[in-house]
């Protein structure tokens, strides 16, 4: 006898885990623009997406992240995750560069013996990195020599003075510049006074023996140190 057709089992739809498919570029912008980005993703079913700021942890729903005049703070990597129950989550970056120009934030009045070591210090923040260079007071470039010394680092440059001379003291201005900007500062390397005064003193003669006492001497040491206050051009 002929078999009865086997009707097909009724199946759901299938799923299908989420999955990142097209996403924002790493992006360099200058501070005070307009950022727009975008993660869109796919899955079945629907999947949410979301923004997670990496620095913050502040979070932001949707397929769409819109920062408006944008601050330096916020330069950093931004992490979009889609997720829709089926599998992990699938999570990707995109990293967002602020650019801003330099501002110098640590300048000190230093005060140096002669004859010995001293350092000026000038540190800058900024994106791109600055770049430093400094100058004396009649405003001639400050180069190296067998006494002086300019070592630039990321973000700070140091005046290495490593043999102190009258030729020394007196005013010295950084400055900081990128394609952005520039800033600059101005501080002195200034002269510590170190003086020390004999004083002799004596008792006065005994009644009657008409002798006089073996006189005391004591060194008396005084450090004058002036810091002068610190100006910004």
């Amino acid at each position: 006898a002929p078999q009865p057709n086997k009707s097909p089992c009724l199946q759901g739809p299938r799923l299908v885990p989420a999955r990142i498919v097209n996403i924002s570029k790493d992006v360099s912008v200058n501070e005070g623009e307009n950022v727009n980005l975008f993660c869109l993703a796919v899955g079945r079913p629907e999947p949410t997406v979301t923004w997670k700021d990496q620095k913050y942890g502040l979070v932001s729903d949707g397929e769409f992240l819109d920062i408006t005049e944008i601050k330096r703070q916020q330069g950093e990597d931004y992490e979009c995750i889609t997720n829709n129950g089926v599998a992990p989550p699938d999570k990707r970056k995109v990293k967002v560069t602020v650019n801003y120009p330099p501002m110098i934030t640590d300048v000190k009045n230093m005060p140096a013996q002669l004859g010995k070591t001293a350092i000026l210090r000038c540190e800058a923040m900024a994106v791109p990195t600055a770049s430093f260079e400094w100058y004396r007071d009649d405003h001639r470039p400050v180069e190296n020599d067998n006494t002086l010394r300019i070592k630039n680092e990321k973000t700070r440059s140091l005046l290495l003075f490593t043999n102190v001379t009258d030729k020394h003291f007196g005013n010295y201005t950084c400055f900081a510049s990128n394609r952005l900007g520039a800033s600059n500062a101005s501080m002195l390397l200034f002269r510590k006074l170190s003086h020390t005064h004999g004083v002799r003193m004596c008792a006065l003669p005994f009644p009657r023996s008409g002798t006089v006492s073996a006189c005391l001497y004591y060194l008396l040491s005084c450090s004058l140190t002036l810091s002068p206050s610190i100006s910004r051009l």
